[in-house]
């Protein structure tokens, strides 16, 4: 058998292998599925059993787990309730995180190029992961989700803007100019996602969506490879082009299809959630740096220095442009899901590996300590915001709300 014949095999038993141990687990502790995907592809990979090394094959699925990833994301995405007031506190608090992060990221990297790796990927949220949890709590269509969803959506769609202006090694009037040409791409598309379908169309969904035709879910499909190819031509990252693809998708598929829609998502999340995500990261992983991290010294000490300045660079302005209406557990609950990061720190960290201006030791202290976020944060998040649950809701909480 070939090697990634055996080593596809491995993440695929771990991909079943994970919702069971997240199903026993969870009677006593809810443990996010993505934790035991990652320690399990640590465990087979080359610093523990050494059953398993990444090649072309393994790395081209894994980067079509991250496309999924960043796409279902673009797609949980409600406009009817990320805007107003809501939107406008999330673009400033990340713009405020960008800054504390860039120059957080200047003083710890000691360069500027480093420092704009460290700093981004301080920034962003792992909207993918959170949403999950939020669903499965039964919060994600209530207002504390839609919150969430709005401060996420930012923390997940800034820093690959930023990923696109300052990591693309272009000036910045020509980086500035290809994303406002992919921007007027976009809006083109949302428009057209916007017009009323014909007939046929939505007849063509009904008619194909339990047989081998699949033709909405090929459509989807569609979407999301026209974006890919649209933000590639323009040397544009591609999770831009992803997370695109997402939102208009949903503009598509709530216009031609409302009826369908939710049918039609169950199918693209089984590609998703079902192969392409947990390969994503089963193969994170495999290529962890743990030598790097248990060798000790400066690496180790990174890890919590990390895990604390998710807290402070990216919850800090999150905690203060809370919206006015949340009490005080909804807003730390807010701060703590904001503060969980991990597939765009993956992403962030690979490149700058890549382009050599990041050491392993300190991808892997960032990815370390995007891993604890995951496990720890959304925990206490839901235990914070349980104890307020259990209590009498106060007359300001009642009262206060929010046109959004």
């Amino acid at each position: 058998m070939s090697h990634s014949g055996s080593t596809l095999i491995l993440i695929m038993a771990i991909a079943v292998l994970a919702p069971l141990l997240a199903y026993a687990v969870g009677r006593r502790l809810p443990v996010p599925l993505v934790i035991f995907e990652i320690l399990l592809g640590i465990l087979i990979g080359p610093d523990v059993l050494d059953w398993a090394r990444p090649d072309a094959l393994i790395d081209g699925l894994s980067q079509l787990g991250l496309t999924m990833l960043i796409f279902l994301a673009g797609y949980e995405i409600e406009f009817g309730k990320v805007r107003g007031d809501t939107l406008r506190r999330s673009v400033w608090a990340w713009v405020i995180a960008l800054g504390l992060g860039l120059a957080t990221g200047v003083l710890l990297g000691g360069g500027y190029t480093k420092g704009v790796f460290i700093g981004v990927a301080l920034t962003s949220t792992a909207l993918g992961t959170v949403l999950p949890v939020l669903r499965d709590a039964g919060d994600l269509h209530g207002r504390f989700g839609s919150v969430v969803m709005a401060f996420g959506a930012v923390g997940e769609f800034g820093p690959i803007i930023a990923m696109a202006l300052l990591l693309s090694g272009r000036g910045a009037a020509e980086s500035t100019a290809l994303l406002a040409v992919f921007a007027a791409l976009t809006a083109g598309a949302v428009l057209w996602a916007l017009r009323p379908r014909p007939p046929w169309f939505s007849k063509v969904i009904a008619k194909t969506l339990h047989s081998s035709g699949q033709f909405a879910v090929r459509f989807v499909f569609l979407l999301l490879a026209v974006m890919l190819g649209a933000s590639t031509a323009l040397g544009l990252d591609v999770l831009l082009g992803a997370f695109a693809a997402g939102l208009i998708t949903r503009l598509v598929l709530t216009g031609a299809a409302p009826d369908s829609g939710p049918q039609i998502l169950e199918k693209v999340e089984g590609v998703g959630f079902g192969f392409l995500v947990p390969v994503f990261f089963v193969v994170t992983g495999i290529e962890f740096d743990l030598d790097s991290l248990l060798r000790g010294g400066r690496t180790l000490l990174l890890l919590p220095v990390f895990l604390l300045l998710f807290l402070v660079v990216r919850g800090g302005p999150i905690w203060f442009l809370a919206p006015r209406d949340l009490d005080r557990k909804d807003r730390g609950g807010l701060v703590l899901y904001g503060s969980t990061a991990l597939p765009l720190v993956v992403a962030i960290t690979t490149i700058g590996v890549d382009d050599k201006e990041m050491t392993a030791g300190e991808a892997a202290a960032l990815v370390g300590a995007g891993m604890i976020s995951v496990l720890v944060f959304p925990l206490l998040a839901m235990k914070l915001r349980a104890r307020e649950e259990d209590r009498a809701p106060s007359s300001e909480a009642v009262s206060g709300s929010e046109a959004w």
